[in-house]
């Protein structure tokens, strides 16, 4: 989920930070400017009027990769923001709400990569920027196996999967059906509790559509694709919790007026290996409205645990 994005990442940084951007701060020059100005032909020609300069930083990035979806025996061309570089730290895989795309991550991205992590953005099936064209269905198996046939065709090693709002859904149930693939979890103000599709119908189109949020809605194929999953039945991934093994990092909004706080507490509780931390003043999208604190807080859950190998297989990776 997605809203209009605040006046500027620059003056949030610094209150956040006062004094201290100089490593997780937007400020700094070389931030603008640094990617092609001229955005993918497969987006929706609205890019152009987008304001938002980390929006259209982001946006110019975006990719088209062609994933093969076993169910389903056909290829899409997922979109996705390819990383910078390879690194020895766990691959940072972000993924993002209901109803959105990677654009959530305009801020949070920038910070990463300045950190020096591998990180990919990616859409989940049915939002975002894919090519949907010849429709697949849009329900949580088709999901899940897009998002590990994206895994298998270009990452190939365990992961840090970062879920934020219905993206921890998202998250949970691919962990418990391939654990392998996962190193690590972040989930950011997690909705894992609420079962179906019947309260996200309820949530305020303000706060679904606003501003940058919008751009994928413009896709001839996204209501077609969001009507399939909402009728799927949706996610149901409350009892699987307890089955995930991986180390995780529980952030929450302490303002967060969508998802009520004491379920952070819950999950933290529930999930075998956790920690959680709180994000001040912040309500239900932290990376959104405090991407500093975010960036710091998964930059340092990522790199607490040292290096792990490169397959050689994967030298290849930037000329994808």
């Amino acid at each position: 989920m997605l809203i209009a994005s605040p006046s500027g990442a620059s003056a949030i940084i610094r209150k956040e930070f006062p004094g201290k951007c100089t490593h997780y701060g937007l400020r700094r020059k070389h931030n603008f400017g640094v990617w092609a100005s001229e955005f993918p032909a497969f987006l929706p020609k609205e890019v152009e009027n987008i304001k938002d300069q980390f929006a259209r930083n982001l946006a110019s990035r975006i990719d088209r990769l062609p994933v093969p979806l076993s169910l389903t025996k056909n290829h899409i061309m997922s979109s996705c923001v390819k990383p910078k570089t390879l690194s020895k730290t766990s691959p940072l895989v972000l993924l993002h709400g209901f109803d959105s795309s990677l654009l959530e991550w305009r801020y949070v991205l920038p910070l990463l990569e300045e950190a020096g992590l591998e990180t990919w953005a990616f859409d989940v099936l049915g939002w975002g920027f894919s090519d949907l064209e010849n429709l697949p269905p849009c329900n949580v198996a088709s999901k899940r196996d897009h998002l590990y046939q994206f895994w298998n065709s270009y990452i190939r090693r365990p992961m840090t999967l970062v879920g934020p709002s219905l993206g921890a859904a998202v998250a949970i149930d691919f962990v418990v059906n391939y654990p392998q693939a996962v190193d690590k979890l972040i989930f950011i103000d997690a909705s894992v509790y609420a079962e179906g599709t019947g309260n996200l119908a309820k949530l305020p189109k303000l706060m679904a559509y606003a501003g940058i949020g919008r751009l994928h809605c413009l896709l001839p194929w996204w209501e077609d694709a969001t009507v399939d999953f909402m009728i799927s039945g949706g996610y149901n991934v409350s009892s699987y919790i307890q089955h995930v093994k991986q180390k995780a990092l529980v952030i929450w909004g302490e303002n967060d007026q969508i998802i009520d706080s004491k379920l952070s507490v819950r999950l933290q509780c529930e999930l075998p290996n956790a920690i959680i931390q709180q994000v001040p003043d912040c309500g239900h999208i932290p990376h959104v409205e405090k991407p500093a604190a975010v960036s710091k807080l998964i930059t340092d859950f990522v790199q607490v645990d040292g290096q792990v190998d490169i397959p050689a297989s994967l030298a290849c990776l930037k000329k994808v």
